[in-house]
């Protein structure tokens, strides 16, 4: 078996939920896995799995856009932090621990000290589609494609292997690239999905623009989550955090309106649910997502959201809804099934790799 660091972005909680699966799934198999994450990522899975915090970038934003003044003030004050945390990091897992290899979920640190050590490393997250993938660009975003392409090379340099989590399948650019359905958390494939009637919200608190046009839909009910509040304003319900709450309620949405975060856009789409997706802008992952779900007709896009872009998806949801009974719904089988391949004989596979990438 074999001795895994496994390193999970703690932005958001989309990584760490992915993680979660994956983590308990190597440990069944008998692998030693240590992890190491940071805000929502630590929180998220430092009670059941053995996780080292650490100190990791973090996104500013407000009304549902990146602010870089924010985001570059944020992480500059946690410099000195960060140094420190590297060096713990350093000597804890890769001089104490000694792995045989690392994944790195869109985590820096881990992918920067595999390298250094020539450890075998693997890339799990649906960032890179955006590097090894070939896939078509939303018009006027070239720029943002190639500046985002440019970060997750950044992030993580050298891939040995990279699996990649897709809802949207192009040509792969490279012979270690693999491409695998979304991975969903056990609880959202337990869900057995309904139409109760309502449309569910979720937006970062301070989406004012976009709570501002939900009245004026009167016959609709809006569950609103993002807010942490427990009141009723009208058609506006709005929910306080809670898993269980906010699954059930996806569970019997007839659609959902949200940032164009990857893990809710796919959750959704499992259970059949329309999508409109609002990229948070600055964020050119999130416009990928809204336009591919749009291109393949899931649900819709709006970059610059009017209560036209509402008015229009609630009159297209029998479409949308057609066109999401042939989305492929599957379970993790196929991306656990190929990590058990990579992980035999102390990570044999994976060194394959990484031989012929460095011959």
């Amino acid at each position: 078996m074999a001795k895994i660091l496994y390193g999970i972005s703690g932005e958001g909680s989309g990584h760490s939920s992915r993680a979660r699966e994956m983590l308990a799934h190597l440990i069944a198999q008998g692998h030693e896995v240590k992890a190491i994450s940071y805000d929502r990522g630590y929180k998220n899975l430092s009670n059941d799995f053995d996780v080292h915090e650490i100190v990791g970038l973090t996104i500013v934003s407000e009304d549902n856009k990146v602010s870089p003044l924010r985001t570059v003030l944020e992480n500059l004050r946690g410099l000195k932090d960060g140094v420190r945390s590297f060096r713990t990091t350093r000597r804890k897992f890769f001089k104490q621990f000694k792995p045989d290899c690392v994944i790195t979920d869109f985590e820096p640190t881990s992918a920067y000290l595999a390298n250094y050590y020539d450890i075998p490393l693997v890339s799990l997250d649906n960032q890179h589609r955006m590097r090894y993938m070939d896939y078509v660009r939303p018009n006027g975003f070239s720029k943002d494609a190639r500046v985002t392409e440019t970060v997750i090379r950044a992030m993580v340099p050298k891939p040995d292997v990279s699996l990649i989590t897709t809802f949207h399948f192009d040509k792969t650019v490279n012979d270690h690239t693999f491409l695998f359905p979304p991975i969903l958390r056990k609880s959202v494939l337990d869900l057995q999905p309904r139409n109760d009637g309502h449309i569910l919200v979720y937006a970062t608190a301070g989406f004012d623009s976009l709570i501002s046009l939900l009245p004026a839909f009167s016959r609709e009910r809006f569950l609103i989550y993002g807010y942490n509040r427990d009141e009723q304003d009208g058609n506006l319900h709005y929910r306080p955090l809670s898993q269980s709450g906010f699954l059930d309620d996806l569970a019997s949405a007839k659609a959902v309106i949200a940032t164009a975060g990857f893990t809710l856009i796919t959750e959704a789409l499992h259970l059949g649910k329309p999508y409109l997706a609002l990229p948070m802008q600055g964020q050119f992952e999130q416009v990928l997502n809204a336009f591919m779900l749009n291109k393949l007709r899931y649900g819709a896009a709006a970059y610059e959201l009017t209560g036209q872009d509402i008015a229009a998806f609630l009159y297209h949801l029998e479409d949308y809804q057609g066109q999401l009974r042939g989305y492929p719904r599957e379970g993790n089988h196929k991306i656990q099934q190929f990590l058990d391949s990579l992980f035999t004989n102390d990570c044999a596979k994976i060194k394959q790799f990484q031989r012929s990438r460095s011959s």
